[in-house]
């Protein structure tokens, strides 16, 4: 990593885990393996920052849009690679991603395993952010997206959001993004004080 930080992926350390490197990473992923419109790929990143805002309209508790922005993470290290090639190689992809993604949420303060609302959620935002992409960028129909990722129904999504952005920019954002919700999230870890009367003289 460009931190310097060297991560095992058969045992990943959340103290190897670093922000920085995760936002630079997914901000030069491609999705749809770059088979996209424009004069640059579609990042992971921008990808990430639509399903937290997705995830946002709903979900008042930052730990868990923070888990929405985080929800691709270990692409930062071992890529984004397409569904249909994800089941052909089977299991072990999973159990590293897996493993991966346990690493990158404890080292901010998540845990391993979201709750199953949460992570139906995210799925839930991920799949309305692939509708769009696949319609706007990645040359499908309507009715094909919707054969793979479902109907969007009302989701607030805008087209110019999935205008491909250049890598900086987008790494920027993220990064932005991340320490928003991670301020958000220590703020609520806060302890709470109840105000005393003032004693009369």
């Amino acid at each position: 990593m460009l931190s310097g930080r060297r991560l095992d992926l058969l045992d990943p350390s959340p103290l190897d885990v670093e922000i920085a490197d995760i936002a630079h990473g997914l901000a030069r992923v491609a999705r749809w393996n770059g088979q996209t419109q424009g004069d640059c790929a579609f990042s992971v990143a921008q990808h990430s920052l639509i399903v937290e805002a997705l995830v946002a309209a709903n979900e008042p508790d930052p730990r868990w849009r923070l888990a929405a922005l985080l929800h691709d993470a270990p692409e930062y290290v071992i890529g984004d690679m397409i569904s249909p090639f994800k089941s052909v190689i089977g299991g072990d992809y999973k159990s590293v991603e897996k493993r991966l993604q346990g690493a990158v949420h404890l080292r901010f303060g998540l845990p391993a395993s979201l709750p199953a609302p949460v992570e139906k959620a995210i799925k839930a935002a991920d799949r309305i952010s692939a509708y769009f992409e696949a319609t706007l960028l990645a040359g499908f129909e309507a009715h094909e997206a919707e054969k793979f990722f479902g109907a969007p129904g009302r989701a607030a999504c805008h087209p110019a959001d999935f205008q491909p952005k250049q890598a900086a920019e987008v790494e920027t954002a993220f990064m932005e993004r991340f320490a928003a919700l991670d301020a958000d999230c220590t703020a609520s870890d806060a302890p709470k004080t109840v105000a005393r009367p003032a004693r009369k003289a």
